[in-house]
């Protein structure tokens, strides 16, 4: 199962025996003040910063996110994706819950692009699942639908493969889903890892698709974050998860390492490379 995306000149494939895709997550606005001042203004420079930052760091794609309060995402979104393309070569995550301002973003796009996201609920269904195959994107799939995010594993496969039967009605492909099993606060609840690790595993031995995480979601309210974020990341990709969405600078270290233990690095070459480059740094 490959799961292509591209921009003008890259194409990225994600999937089999492949080392893990990164996505970069740093172009949203949640939690990031200073980001979100200058969206609400139409201030894009910070957003090109963060896109150079983040390849440089070894992003294979970004996500692009305008979602701050009082931005008029239908205008901003594409015009955000337009400055990134103009300054980095990876293709793009397109990112809101809102289907007009999806669609005002892919008409600009170059490319084949990964939409952030679908949900299991029929509003998001029937406002996202057209775009995708009008505009032969790919797709992540959230699995959660109008109660929530269940707290129960087999819930979650069962709207993954909701998610996977309504889009393969529509013609989609199976390789053009991406599903997100959703990381949960530990903080709040011990067994939360548990319950996205095996709802991982199911999701992959069932339905055969790609996955991704936000894996950051699973160390809030903890102290220390990274070392758990990187702790959690390792046995995610080992259960499944081959496109984590990530801060990237941060983690990727510990993404290298983790293809070289599971054999997706032959001689080590990329693992020693990046140990190299920082070493320079």
């Amino acid at each position: 199962m490959e799961t292509r995306v591209s921009s003008v000149t890259k194409e990225v494939i994600i999937g089999g025996e492949r080392p893990a895709v990164l996505i970069g997550e740093r172009i949203n606005p949640t939690g990031k003040k200073k980001l979100a001042a200058a969206l609400q203004v139409g201030d894009l420079e910070l957003v090109r910063k963060e896109a150079l930052a983040q390849v440089q760091a070894g992003a294979d794609i970004l996500d692009v996110n305008v979602g701050a309060a009082g931005v008029d995402e239908v205008a901003l979104l594409p015009q955000a994706v337009q400055a990134v393309m103009e300054v980095v070569d990876v293709p793009l995550c397109i990112d809101s819950s809102s289907p007009k301002a999806l669609e005002a973003a892919l008409k600009v796009y170059q490319g084949k692009p990964l939409i952030n996201s679908v949900t299991g609920e029929e509003r998001s269904l029937e406002g996202v699942l057209p775009l995708v195959e009008e505009y032969g994107a790919a797709v992540i799939g959230l699995t959660m639908d109008g109660e929530g995010i269940p707290q129960d594993p087999d819930r979650r496969v069962d709207i993954a493969r909701k998610i996977v039967e309504r889009a393969e009605a529509l013609c989609i492909p199976r390789e053009n889903l991406v599903i997100d099993c959703l990381a949960l606060m530990v903080g709040t609840d011990s067994k939360a890892g548990l319950v996205t690790l095996e709802a991982i595993r199911k999701v992959k031995a069932e339905l055969g698709v790609n996955l991704t995480l936000g894996a950051s979601n699973i160390s809030f309210g903890l102290p220390d974050r990274d070392l758990f974020n990187c702790a959690f990341l390792a046995i995610a990709i080992a259960a499944g998860v081959n496109c984590p969405i990530v801060d990237v600078a941060k983690v990727r270290p510990t993404v290298l390492a983790t293809d070289l233990v599971l054999g997706r690095d032959q001689y080590a070459m990329r693992y020693i490379k990046a140990y190299r480059q920082r070493q320079e740094r």
